[in-house]
Formats: structure tokens, sequence, C-alpha cells
């Protein structure tokens, strides 16, 4: 109980309140709502979440029921406040768990997720993923957003236009550690493959060079003068 009430709920539905009155329909405002798989990760911890799921998988699909209503909560509290996408972080990364996992304790769950949440859903899991790709672009979500373990072009090839992609530009090493020109070889990897969304592919490195993130939108603007010309 008065879980959208805590201060730190607040201060995210606020802030997407205050940005919806400033920009207005000019840009989107991106909210993120946790999916129940990640949020079971931090619930009962990453190891024994995992074994669970090994040994006792009904316990472990009734443990995801539980906290989809969260992800839920929480997703439509951003809609009313003002978000015109969410993200939906799920980690079932091919780090951690096998391609099987996704289909056997998550789809359906997704695809409820875009029943549910009236705006364009997100998908983002970290990590190698190209061997469940086919099954999350059967969940409904509008697009998801991969991890650079993934090179554009097999990851176009796993989903079959069957979902938009969002990515995947490498954040510790481009974009942390690297220079524009750089930045602007792994857009135009990802546009000459045809993924419809260029962004980094997870949380920014708060010391990252402000002109290699503008470098990714400027390596945009190259490709397609490019493209145009030839």
């Amino acid at each position: 109980s008065g879980f959208l009430e805590h201060r730190d709920n607040v201060a995210i539905t606020r802030s997407i309140n205050i940005l919806k009155d400033e920009v207005k329909d000019e840009v989107a405002i991106f909210g993120k709502t946790m999916g129940p798989w990640t949020l079971a990760y931090h619930v009962f911890g990453v190891e024994p979440f995992l074994l669970k799921s090994i040994d006792d998988p009904e316990e472990t699909r009734e443990i995801l029921r539980k906290l989809m209503d969260i992800t839920i909560l929480f997703g439509q509290a951003q809609i009313d406040s003002g978000a015109d996408v969410l993200v939906v972080p799920d980690h079932a990364t091919g780090d951690l768990v096998s391609g099987k996992y996704y289909d056997e304790f998550l789809l359906h769950l997704h695809q409820e997720l875009v029943e549910e949440l009236k705006v364009p859903l997100i998908l983002h899991i970290c990590g190698r993923t190209v061997d469940r790709m086919p099954s999350i672009a059967k969940s409904g979500m509008a697009a998801f957003h991969f991890d650079s373990k993934n090179a554009p072009q097999e990851a176009m090839d796993a989903v079959n236009n069957k979902i938009s992609l969002v990515g995947n530009i490498n954040n510790p090493e481009t974009l942390y550690s690297k220079d524009v020109d750089d930045v602007k070889k792994e857009v135009f990897d990802c546009l000459n493959a045809g993924v419809q969304l260029i962004a980094p592919e997870c949380a920014i490195p708060l010391k990252t060079k402000s002109e290699n993130l503008i470098a990714i939108t400027e390596g945009i603007t190259d490709w397609l003068e490019e493209t145009q010309n030839k």
C-alpha cells in the first residue's frame, strides 16, 4: 500500500508531469517501468531467484504474476503523468538464462503488458539476446532495445522485420572512451543494417563526453546525406 505515494516514485511521476507541461507534444517523453523478471532479481536476489526458477517453476510463475502488478501500476502512473512511451527492462539475458526461459516465463506476460498499458512499449534486455529475439518479436511490443553484444545485422535478421529495433551504440567503450568518428561508425553500422531507432545500448556513463552523444545524431545526418547522394 502507498506505493505510488512513496517519495521516490512521486519524484518520477512529478518530473514527467513537469516535462509534459514544458515540452507539450514537441518531443516524446519516455518513462520506464521494470518488468517482473527484473523486479524478481531485486526482491529475491539474482542467484536465489534463478535457482528457484529451476527448482520450482510454478512458484516462479506465481512470483512473476504478482510482480506484474507493480510493473503495470507504476507504468500506468507514468502514462497518467504524461509519458508517451514506456521502456520495460526485463533482464532475461543470455548471460544468465537460456532462450527457452523467455518463452516459458515471460512471453505471455509481455503480451499482457501490451494489452494493459496503452502506449508504445519498448522492451529492453541487456547482454546477448539474439537467440530469443524471434520470440521477443511475438510479444507485441513496439520495439526491442538491444545490447552491443548483438551485431546490428544479426539482430535484424533474427527479428525478421516483425518488431522494430532500438540501439545499439556501445556505452563503456565507444561512447565513454572513444572519439566522434568511432561513434559515427557504429551509427552507420546500425543504419546500414536497417535498425529503425538509433540510441545508446543502455545506461550512459555519466562522464561520457557531450560531443560523443551529439555524434549519434550527427552520424544519422551524415548517413542520410551520404545515401541520398549515391
